[in-house]
């Protein structure tokens, strides 16, 4: 199947991209064109202007964002269509535009939406419509600081853990954080709320809110050489106590430069962590978490890679991916206030 995909890929030359995030499994980071994070994979699909199919080998927000940055000639297709993100699914436009109305009485105009690329377009688009941005766990910390020069308060959503560590960063306390309860429809905060500075909505990624603290200690304690690097999407409790915290991009290059027999305990992807620990032999890397594994990412396949390329050959397009372009325009001007504040 790998072959027959090389062999597709020669026959389609610059007409095919293949982009796959650094989550994918080995077979598929071995054939993609290009591998990266979330931000790198969106600043590449928007420079690209060549390819005729753009197939997307990661989760459905990410292709989602790759066809809205793209021209409309240039068709998205992903592997498989049931690869979604349980992050995104936590915060879908209705209960958004619920909370914004609540928010909106308690704080006036006060309050800026900024929404963590990992999710729903309609949610970018909701953040375009009101003068918000999109974030990546690359860009998030200079983000978050223009959203504080646009207005004094930000609803931060769906994942607050990144909306905690990036605010912490930033010098704003824990108790002028408030999460929003989105299936309760409330604000969970003890205190005056004239003193909240972010509101933090209440959604998480699985594969990092489940690194567990106590396993965290444990190395730092038995390993007192271990240097300790997380997800910025990994609770307060744990990056907070880590060496290093930073995106997919930072964790690959901090490791990456670090000498010879270094030794690296890593809290992020299953698959990521393998690939690093087989390419830097010379430095001792192990997983924080062995279950920390994202189910979807693992839904792309050499398998169902080659069906979608086998139908471009045939002129059947499977599983495009489309955005309306009613919300594919308040998105875009989100994302491009995101990518030229990330040049």
């Amino acid at each position: 199947m790998i072959n027959r995909i090389i062999e597709i890929k020669k026959e389609l030359g610059d007409d095919l991209l293949i982009l796959a995030h650094h989550y994918q499994t080995d077979e598929i980071v071995g054939v993609a064109d290009f591998v990266g994070d979330s931000l790198k994979l969106a600043q590449y699909a928007e420079k690209n202007k060549s390819a005729k199919y753009i197939v997307f080998c990661g989760v459905h927000f990410m292709a989602e964002t790759a066809d809205i940055l793209t021209d409309d000639s240039q068709i998205i297709i992903m592997p498989d269509n049931n690869a979604g993100c349980d992050m995104a699914n936590m915060a879908d436009i209705l209960q958004t535009e619920k909370a914004w109305k609540k928010l909106t009485q308690i704080f006036g105009n006060n309050i800026i939406p900024i929404t963590y690329v990992n999710s729903k377009a309609s949610v970018k688009a909701f953040c375009g419509r009101h003068e918000g941005t999109v974030v990546t766990s690359s860009n998030a910390l200079k983000i978050v600081e223009w959203g504080f020069n646009q207005k004094e308060k930000i609803f931060f959503l769906p994942d607050q853990n990144l909306g905690r560590n990036t605010a912490a960063d930033l010098g704003i306390k824990l108790d002028e954080m408030a999460v929003w309860n989105p299936i309760a429809e409330t604000l969970e905060y003890d205190g005056d709320i004239s003193n909240i500075k972010v509101i933090l909505w209440k959604g998480y990624c699985y594969v990092h809110h489940n690194i567990d603290v106590k396993k965290v200690m444990a190395l730092k304690k038995n390993f007192p050489d271990v240097k300790i690097i997380v997800h910025p999407e990994c609770q307060y409790e744990v990056a907070s106590i880590a060496d290093f915290k930073g995106s997919t991009e930072y964790i690959i290059n901090q490791i990456e430069n670090s000498g010879k027999g270094s030794f690296w305990a890593v809290g992020t992807e299953f698959n990521l962590v393998r690939r690093l620990k087989e390419k830097y032999s010379d430095k001792n890397i192990e997983i924080i978490d062995k279950e920390s594994k994202c189910k979807d990412m693992s839904l792309t396949s050499a398998k169902n890679l080659l069906r979608v390329l086998e139908g471009i050959l045939r002129g059947e397009i499977m599983n495009k991916v489309n955005v309306e372009k009613s919300i594919a325009k308040d998105a875009k001007k989100a994302l491009d206030t995101m990518l030229s504040l990330s040049i």
